[in-house]
């Protein structure tokens, strides 16, 4: 995809999370930026709104195949990373089949940046490994990325100028990689989900994050100096035309559009007209399934929702933006080790999955099984589970609506 472009600098999105739109900034300033930069994602550009739950990924894979030079595979969305078009897009140095230990994606892409061959890799770190559904990475194993990139580096320094690094890690995770392997030139961060963006500096190695969500992007190039890096938002390029290869993405999302207007029910005072709050939103949902479904205890992580600004009318598109991941409630047992000690229950599920509600709390002891997500059960528990028989998603419209229908 490079061979006919000239390129001066890098550009990096990351955590998208599928968060699209015909109008937003993102889709007309990344085909503009694409005559003269790299464009690469480090990570999670699934997953996150109704555009991925109702087009099931196909919209996020257009634009990735259509726009994007390099990938490097996320934690959500895992298996699309896999799928023929984009699995040749996609660079990570540290995921191996588990049984042969074979690299399951191309380890590194080398790039001629403003008359530099540039390396540019990918690693995705262990908690960010963890967090994959546990059927989805099965058969999958993640190695030591520090040590991984150093073997990467002893392998082919003879052949590149520059190396550049897109983690799917956390910034801070970042900051140490930087540290441990001086040879990178930069290093753009993803995952960590945080405001904080740089770029820092590691010895000589910057370290920086486009904003999430759609919202901004990193550039890195190359001075007289050496490398430089910067953060800016995306501009408004609403009004302007994106290319053919497009043209199917705009009548994807203008089809996906319509769903997400479907009005549910009109929403309880308490949710009108102000941003969502998930906390009190899920402490009310436990302390409902608790008493409604007999339940010994029910354990929800924070990070299962997310916040969106609520009108007068639940439509379907704010109801997969609360709840963008389609998990179900289970129940689950709990491990014989934990029946005792709840506060390690605890601890053990909010390494990986964050913060966490629960009912009652604090939570009693010898629990034998908890209601939560499928996805706390299969990933965090490791238990034999239960289907109740209910979504995430509808439970949380019950509350927010009362079961107004409109």
């Amino acid at each position: 995809m490079t061979a006919a472009r000239s390129l001066r600098q890098i550009m990096a999105t990351t955590d998208v999370h599928s968060t699209l739109g015909a109008d937003g900034p993102l889709l007309g300033h990344l085909h503009q930026a694409r005559t003269d930069s790299l464009l690469v994602d480090c990570g999670d550009f699934f997953e996150g709104t109704g555009y991925y739950r109702l087009g099931r990924g196909r919209l996020e894979q257009d634009i990735l195949l259509a726009l994007y030079d390099v990938v490097a595979p996320g934690n959500h969305g895992w298996p699309h990373y896999f799928e023929a078009g984009l699995h040749q897009r996609t660079v990570c140095a540290n995921v191996v089949e588990d049984s042969t230990g074979n690299a399951l994606f191309r380890r590194l892409r080398i790039v001629d940046i403003a008359g530099r061959r540039t390396a540019v890799t990918a690693v995705i770190g262990l908690q960010a490994f963890n967090s994959i559904p546990a059927g989805q990475r099965s058969a999958h194993r993640v190695t030591d990325p520090v040590q991984t990139l150093r073997e990467l580096m002893l392998a082919h320094h003879h052949e590149v100028d520059s190396w550049v690094l897109l983690s799917h890690s956390g910034f801070e995770q970042d900051l140490q990689l930087a540290e441990a392997c001086p040879f990178l030139d930069v290093v753009f961060a993803g995952h960590c989900h945080s405001e904080h963006t740089g770029p820092e500096r590691v010895g000589s190695t910057i370290v920086l994050k486009g904003q999430e969500l759609a919202v901004g992007y990193a550039v890195a190039e190359r001075s007289p100096e050496g490398w430089v890096g910067r953060t800016a938002r995306f501009p408004d390029t609403s009004g302007s035309v994106l290319p053919t290869a497009l043209a199917s993405v705009r009548q994807q999302i203008a089809s996906i559009d319509a769903q997400l207007a479907e009005p549910l029910g009109r929403l309880v005072a308490p949710y009108r007209n102000k941003p969502l709050d998930r906390h009190a939103l899920l402490r009310e949902l436990a302390d409902r399934l608790r008493s409604g479904l007999g339940s010994e205890a029910v354990v929800l992580n924070e990070t299962a929702v997310r916040t969106t600004l609520l009108g007068e009318v639940l439509t379907a598109g704010d109801l997969l933006a609360i709840e963008p991941f389609d998990n179900s409630l289970v129940e689950a047992q709990v491990a014989l080790a934990f029946r005792s000690d709840p506060a390690a229950l605890l601890t053990h599920l909010t390494e990986p999955a964050g913060p966490l509600i629960t009912s009652p709390d604090p939570l009693p002891a010898g629990l034998a099984s908890v209601l939560t997500t499928d996805y706390l059960a299969d990933t965090c528990l490791g238990s034999r589970a239960q289907p109740s028989g209910l979504s995430l998603g509808s439970a949380i419209r019950s509350i927010l609506t009362n079961g107004d229908d409109q």
